[in-house]
């Protein structure tokens, strides 16, 4: 079992990642951290956390590897089926208004979520006429997602909830076997710009019509929610959407009043008028975090 160490010696070595990679963990849950930080200390058979730390700091191989651990690449394709048929249904009619619709994945992982809204937008007839942009701050999961390629095991169950989510036809027929992987049509992969993009440190780079960020915000505390929820306020055209996580909320945020519910359990929201509180943040330049 790991040592013990105080929420002090975490928050130090998170701050000495910032410091040495530029990668900010600062603002995660603490709970989420530990289990994380526990497990690669067992992973690097490291004594104890300042090991772990020597380790990382002194070899950035040994970080890419931690980077895995911290960044939680955990996602499939057409996750919590609900939420795409509400998509569908709710969603799709008012991008069909726009010219050119804009769609914004926030902590993408490796891609299956983008990849979903892309067959959404294909079978509605919109794909062609979108862009979709796909972020992350793990590299490895965005080479992954750029390459369209996962495991053929795990196709049975995105099949399963590509029916279940409204498919209109055969999932099956956005994807070719490769011995026992699959890769998916390239003309899905090139309406998707994949690219590295971090909430907690960058800025707004578009402005979209629908956002989806979705099991990303459970792993930040409040101040870093509210910098997310800052910029997707701003990113977001007048009454764009918003999607998020079936755990997640902007209740009890600075923007709850800046974001109405859809009807139904699935957590949309459509933005509101401009609020006092999206002004102040929109008015910090890059949302930068308060250094003391």
């Amino acid at each position: 079992m790991p040592t013990r160490y105080t929420d002090a010696q975490l928050q130090a070595l998170m701050e000495a990642l910032y410091q040495r990679y530029s990668y900010d963990f600062r603002d995660y849950t603490l709970p989420s951290q530990r289990r994380r930080l526990n497990h690669a200390i067992e992973r690097f058979r490291c004594a104890h956390l300042d090991a772990l730390q020597e380790l990382v700091l002194g070899d950035p191989a040994a970080f890419g590897e931690l980077l895995q651990i911290l960044t939680v690449p955990v996602t499939q394709m057409f996750r919590d089926p609900a939420f795409f048929r509400a998509l569908r249904e709710q969603v799709v009619p008012v991008l069909k208004t726009y010219p050119s619709p804009t769609i914004w994945v926030a902590g993408c992982c490796t891609g299956e979520e983008a990849l979903s809204l892309a067959i959404v937008l294909h079978e509605e007839g919109l794909l062609e006429r979108s862009r979709i942009y796909a972020t992350d701050i793990n590299p490895q999961a965005l080479a992954t997602a750029a390459s369209g390629v996962y495991p053929l095991h795990r196709l049975a169950e995105y099949g399963d909830n590509y029916v279940a989510a409204g498919g209109m036809g055969q999932l099956s027929e956005y994807y070719t076997v490769e011995h026992a992987t699959v890769r998916f049509q390239q003309r899905l992969l090139d309406k998707i710009n994949f690219s590295d993009h971090s909430l907690a440190t960058d800025s707004v780079f578009v402005e979209t019509q629908l956002i989806c960020c979705r099991n990303v915000l459970i792993y930040f505390n409040k101040t870093l929610q509210e910098r997310a929820l800052g910029l997707f306020h701003e990113s977001l055209c007048h009454r764009g959407f918003l999607g998020l996580g079936s755990k997640e909320s902007v209740q009890f945020t600075r923007f709850a009043s800046d974001f109405e519910p859809l009807p139904g359990p699935e957590k949309l929201y459509r933005k509101r008028a401009p609020s006092r509180a999206a002004s102040y943040y929109a008015g910090r330049q890059g949302f930068a975090r308060n250094e003391t």
